[in-house]
């Protein structure tokens, strides 16, 4: 434990809740990677457990490599403190993502648009734009509620500034 605490510089104990859900994330995300890879023909139900949770290790072992590199070239431009900060950062990103583009499902059909009725290359360009402003609105909120909001809004003035937007 006094191993993960330094790797992470963790100073309360309250942070170790930013390291359980990252291992989490990485094994829903290494699962979901197995599931759709799952050939659809296993004759005896033990060699599709086996499939699963091997496929899943190996997923959540190549997501989590590609994390830690990720986190020695994000540190020093995000200029965090502490390290468990990058792991909460990168939660906020994966919520704000998949939130808004599942909120933005239903609203699209509330207005009366859907893939049957438009075509994509009406649809899809009408989606981004609907998941825009949920995105920036989430990932706010999301920051604050990870404890990461004054990054979460100096991110976002960033952003909102490429677009030629001030705040």
């Amino acid at each position: 434990m006094q191993k993960i605490r330094e790797r992470w510089e963790i100073q309360e104990n309250w942070q170790f809740i930013y390291i359980i859900l990252g291992i989490t994330g990485l094994i829903a995300c290494g699962f979901y990677l197995a599931f759709r890879l799952l050939p659809s023909k296993f004759e005896d139900v033990l060699y599709e457990y086996l499939f699963m949770i091997v496929v899943t290790a190996i997923s959540a072992y190549i997501i989590y490599r590609i994390c830690m590199w990720l986190f020695v070239k994000l540190q020093s431009r995000w200029d965090v403190t502490y390290r468990w900060e990058l792991i909460a950062i990168f939660l906020v990103f994966a919520v704000t993502g998949s939130a808004s583009a599942k909120v933005s499902g239903p609203v699209l059909e509330w207005i009366g648009v859907t893939r049957e009725t438009v075509n994509p290359w009406i649809f899809w360009p009408i989606r981004l734009l609907i998941i825009f402003p949920f995105y920036q609105i989430l990932l706010v909120l999301m920051g604050w509620l990870f404890g990461q909001f004054e990054f979460f809004w100096d991110f976002e003035k960033k952003m909102l500034s490429r677009f030629g937007i001030k705040i």
